[in-house]
């Protein structure tokens, strides 16, 4: 089983790595990615205020908006990822290496789609402010509905986990142990990760009602995004409904 898992993990990490390479072949392309990027992290910001303001809810809307969407470039933590797969593998609990994979295809996913869009985002110049109607335009250019849902499902499995292990003492105790082996080992990163994702969770005391929120306003987001009258719904004075998340 660890020989598979290894793989899966390394060709996620491959998906982003030619992704990040096409980008730096184009610089273009690589502002329209960061533009989409750091749009998405404003419009996150929209749809989770209250739960970034709530005292229980803050420290898992924030990991999710740094650490797993998040503008900022992770290349060096995926170079680090790389390298170390075969240690990960052997280091972690199963049951942390199935979360680890499933980080790695919402990376990727998220990648690839992020690519998409940004090739689709109208306009000649992509460092002037992004508009809502660009951002409706890139979205329903890239298209890949199915690929959305995957997304959203793969987020609300990762809270699940992280909401799992903060159960286990077991888990914590481990975690807590591979402090030193994780660093020797080159996984630095990954443990803080892990134990940021961890201390998330365990700050809400039950995850069920945070990850049922994120899964409602993501896919009621993305039908809305995807509706052929978007663009016109937009420009309705007065925008309400999901619409209404875009900043």
């Amino acid at each position: 089983m660890t020989a598979p898992m290894a793989n899966r993990i390394r060709e996620h990490l491959q998906t982003v790595a030619q992704l990040r390479a096409g980008r730096q072949a184009d610089a273009g392309l690589a502002a329209r990615v960061l533009a989409i990027k750091t749009y998405q992290a404003r419009r996150f910001e929209a749809s989770y205020s209250d739960l970034l303001a709530s005292p229980r809810y803050r420290a898992a809307a924030r990991f999710f908006l740094e650490d797993l969407y998040g503008p900022q470039e992770f290349a060096e933590r995926d170079t680090q990822f790389g390298r170390v797969v075969p240690a990960l593998v052997r280091l972690f609990p199963h049951a942390v290496v199935e979360t680890i994979e499933q980080l790695g295809e919402l990376h990727a996913l998220s990648e690839a789609l992020d690519d998409a869009a940004a090739r689709h985002l109208p306009g000649s110049n992509p460092a002037q402010p992004m508009t809502a109607a660009a951002y409706v335009q890139a979205w329903q250019g890239a298209g890949r509905n199915s690929a959305r849902d995957r997304q959203i499902v793969l987020t609300q499995s990762i809270g699940q986990a992280l909401d799992g292990f903060t159960r286990s003492r077991l888990m914590r105790s481990s975690l807590r142990l591979m402090r030193g082996p994780a660093q020797a080992a080159g996984l630095g990163s990954l443990q803080r990760f892990l134990e940021a994702g961890f201390d998330a969770f365990a700050a809400m005391k039950g995850a069920d009602d945070f990850l049922r929120w994120v899964g409602e306003r993501e896919r009621a987001l993305a039908a809305a995004l995807f509706a052929p009258d978007a663009l016109q719904q937009l420009s309705t004075a007065g925008r309400s409904g999901p619409l209404a998340q875009l900043p």
